[in-house]
């Protein structure tokens, strides 16, 4: 499992203070980015290597509110390994480690050059199936 530290800027937040929910999925995805990068995956080489991963699927579920100024740490770790996909399930919680947001994420790999999807290349996909 890989945990990621973010603060909750007032550009975040709705008129109330409360992190508007798109912005979850910010997170989430912060979070998956510097999962890879912590493996030696930046996605900028993965592009030049004609690779990307794109969100196939998400379903999130809001547990409590994160507020204006809140510490939150965002958890990814892998649940599922295919042949040209991955699912991570991921978490929000706030410095009381209290869980903010849920989700379960899948993404696709893809050929960028053809944008159609494509086999996980095997180094990539071992250390996925590692992180399990």
């Amino acid at each position: 499992m890989s945990s990621l530290a973010v603060r909750v800027y007032y550009e975040d937040t709705d008129a109330g203070g409360v992190v508007y929910h798109a912005n979850h999925i910010k997170y989430f995805e912060r979070a998956r980015t510097e999962w890879l990068r912590e493996r030696g995956y930046d996605q900028d080489r993965l592009m030049e290597d004609d690779l990307c991963f794109v969100v196939r699927d998400l379903a999130v579920q809001y547990r409590r509110p994160a507020l204006f100024n809140d510490l939150l740490q965002v958890t990814t770790e892998v649940s599922e390994v295919k042949r040209a996909s991955v699912r991570f399930s991921q978490a929000i919680f706030n410095s009381q480690q209290q869980l903010i947001a849920e989700a379960t994420v899948t993404v696709a790999s893809v050929a960028l050059s053809a944008m159609k999807a494509c086999a996980l290349p095997a180094e990539i996909k071992e250390e996925f199936i590692r992180a399990r």
